[in-house]
């Protein structure tokens, strides 16, 4: 996912791994200050973080156009601080401030990533602050036990999106929606790929429904997210009649096509439970402590 060297010049891995301190330099005599005065000047590693989309689904305004990586730095004690932010956790904006705060380059605005770009630069700050193994408590899906589980995040691949895009026969538009002819009701639906805010908005409405304590909407708050157009209609009446409407077989094939055509990053690693030695693949779980291991 990675490709890098630190700004000292030495290659990542031996930075990562290597038990020697970091350079500290300390002002004394002779160099234009007093003696007793000393600083820390360790600087931050940055590194570059390849995206899945490798830029192709931006438009040529935005700063992430063909481009294939973004820098950032390492994480430190402040951005600590911004995951900690009790306000910043309230609002669920939290991890958005924490990268905003790693990116080198400024124009580069979270909440305009697609979400497979922002999750590769989540799992490269959780690395770079952290290291490549991620222990969590995990629960079988056979057996219901539950146990600690270490995955290693060091460097997950892209999924095989473009592939599932050919075996679906799903179409790309110049806009950068997909193009996707439903069995059932032939009609077709035209998805746009999700940024940082929308990812935020549909959190906020989990959220509000949460409080409420109304369990309904989720699948069609999602289907509201990202369809833009059934049949060439981009009509909201029109696509909500369509999404009250939709067979499940229908609403099951079009959820599956959005989650596999979307660049993003594969966090699925091979699982057997301890206990009744059932096979799986279990998907890493981005919760809380993901940035705060033990």
């Amino acid at each position: 996912m990675s490709r890098n060297q630190n700004r000292t010049g030495q290659p990542e891995d031996n930075f990562l791994h290597d038990d020697s301190p970091a350079p500290i330099s300390t002002v004394g005599p002779g160099t234009g200050a007093s003696s007793d005065a000393a600083s820390f000047a360790w600087s931050v590693p940055t590194e570059f973080v390849d995206i899945p989309s490798a830029g192709r689904f931006y438009g040529p305004d935005h700063p992430l156009h063909n481009t294939t990586s973004v820098e950032i730095k390492f994480m430190t004690a402040k951005e600590e601080d911004i995951l900690t932010s009790r306000s910043l956790l309230k609002e669920g904006v939290a991890l958005d401030r924490m990268l905003q705060n790693l990116l080198i380059d400024k124009a580069v605005q979270i909440d305009t990533l697609l979400v497979g770009d922002k999750n590769a630069l989540l799992v490269a700050a959780r690395r770079t602050g952290y290291g490549p193994d991620y222990d969590t408590k995990v629960t079988c899906p056979s057996c219901g036990a539950h146990e600690e589980f270490s995955f290693d995040i060091s460097n997950p691949p892209t999924n095989s999106y473009e592939q599932k895009i050919a075996e679906y026969g799903v179409g790309l538009t110049d806009n950068n929606t997909l193009i996707v002819k439903l069995p059932m009701t032939k009609a077709t639906v035209e998805c746009r790929m999700l940024n940082g805010a929308d990812e935020l908005r549909l959190y906020k409405e989990m959220e509000r429904k949460a409080k409420k304590k109304d369990p309904t909407g989720t699948m069609t708050a999602a289907f509201r997210s990202y369809i833009v157009s059934v049949d060439g209609s981009p009509s909201p009446m029109v696509i909500e009649s369509f999404i009250q409407a939709l067979p499940a077989r229908d609403g099951r094939l079009l959820r599956n096509i959005y989650t596999e055509c979307i660049p993003n990053i594969d966090m699925t690693q091979d699982f057997e439970c301890s206990n009744c030695s059932h096979s799986t693949d279990m998907e890493v779980p981005l919760t809380a402590d993901f940035f705060w291991p033990k």
